[in-house]
């Protein structure tokens, strides 16, 4: 496979909220990429510091084998489209000066290695915040910085576990599954990239610089919002219901004739108005579900009736009549047939960026989700070849060394 270099930064970079904010990125896998990448959208330009000859793991990481040996995974292109890669050894002199360099002109430095890493490579908080009193740094951890498990090694498993989140997952006979995705790596990197967008706004008020020490197993429970809090609050530990909502019934995955359908009547009027559609209108007078707390106390028997209806036609056909009136409503899809929802199309949430290769080739790639002035933000460049960027000198002030 020939590389091909192209594809210049979008003019609309400017206009974004970040704009001419640096970002030094020494992160690794997941939850830094995907915090440096929602800056990247957000207008940042960030500097991707990978290690010389191997890089981010996300590299290898993905479906395609190929694309894993080029360097092109589909982990790494998820969350690294638009941003730049240099290759340093933070163990070498020459390198040491240059990582300096741009470090020196960085708003932001991103780390998620083990706490104390940095300390002992010579460039943890203090010492960057004394000569550095303006930089925000920000670094991401299983645990945080300190206490008894900080340095234990983590991985997104390893939270979800932690966390209690597997505990509520699944059903009672089969309980304790995790999530199918890492979503503790994207709570983390989500909330460190909130944190350094606050961190930013005070900057720019007092021109001070901030510590942000993010901890996966923190971001992920806090996530968590009600099953703990029903703990914490009211004693009441949550366990797992599978599909089913335990907050609210009728709410939860229901049978129609040729799939399964979510419904969410967590309303009285909603309740209401789906016993009409689905043509039982006495449900709703029934001395077992009159009340919401009568609906969670008999919800068996209540789910039942209503599966016993919904069978009677197609979950899309259920979908748009009950969305239609006020009763929300959807079928239960696979990740192929969700990328391909209209809606997500007509709001250009994914964004086609080329890989630099010469056979022109093309990949999807999503946005987050967010449109500010009524545009979708989208990567401002293609993902970057390992240590692409070595030579450029316009972001920072030094010299740099041959990739």
């Amino acid at each position: 496979m020939v590389f091909s270099i192209g594809w210049e930064e979008r003019p609309d970079v400017a206009d974004r909220p970040l704009a001419g904010v640096k970002v030094l990125d020494l992160t690794n896998v997941l939850a830094g990429p995907f915090c440096s990448y929602q800056l990247t959208l957000l207008g940042a330009d960030v500097i991707k510091i990978e290690v010389p000859g191997r890089g981010d793991l996300a590299r290898q990481l993905g479906s395609d084998p190929e694309l894993n040996r080029l360097g092109f995974g589909a982990s790494f292109i998820a969350q690294n489209a638009g941003k730049r890669s240099m290759t340093l050894d933070l163990k070498s002199t020459r390198d040491r000066r240059s990582f300096e360099a741009l470090v020196a002109d960085a708003d932001v430095l991103l780390e998620n290695f083990r706490p104390g890493v940095m300390t002992r490579l010579g460039y943890g908080w203090e010492r960057l915040h004394e000569t550095l009193p303006g930089l925000i740094y920000c670094a991401i951890s299983g645990f945080g910085q300190h206490g008894s498990m900080s340095q234990r090694p983590a991985y997104d498993q390893i939270v979800q576990g932690l966390s209690g989140m597997m505990s509520t997952t699944g059903v009672d006979e089969d309980a304790m599954l995790r999530v199918g995705f890492p979503i503790c790596d994207t709570f983390g990197g989500l909330l460190a990239a909130s944190a350094i967008n606050a961190a930013l706004v005070k900057k720019q008020r007092t021109g001070e610089g901030s510590l942000l020490d993010v901890s996966m197993l923190e971001a992920s429970l806090s996530a968590m919002g009600w099953a703990v809090s029903n703990y914490l609050v009211c004693d009441v530990e949550p366990t797992p219901r599978g599909n089913q909502n335990p907050t609210a019934a009728p709410s939860g995955t229901f049978n129609a004739a040729d799939g399964p359908l979510n419904i969410a009547a967590n309303k009285q009027e909603q309740f209401e108005a789906l016993c009409r559609l689905i043509g039982c209108p006495e449900l709703a007078h029934d001395p077992r579900f009159r009340g919401s707390e009568d609906r969670k106390s008999h919800r068996s028997e209540l789910n039942a009736e209503i599966d016993r209806h919904l069978s009677t036609a197609p979950a899309a056909w259920w979908e748009e009549l009950l969305s239609s009136h006020g009763v929300p409503a959807a079928r239960v899809l696979t990740v192929a047939q969700a990328v391909e929802l209209p809606q997500l199309s007509e709001r250009e949430f994914f964004a086609s960026v080329p890989l630099p290769f010469e056979d022109g080739r093309r990949v999807r790639v999503m946005t987050s989700g967010v449109r500010i002035d009524g545009r979708t933000l989208s990567p401002p460049r293609r993902p970057p070849l390992l240590g692409e960027h070595n030579n450029q000198q316009d972001w920072y002030h030094g010299d740099r060394h041959e990739a």
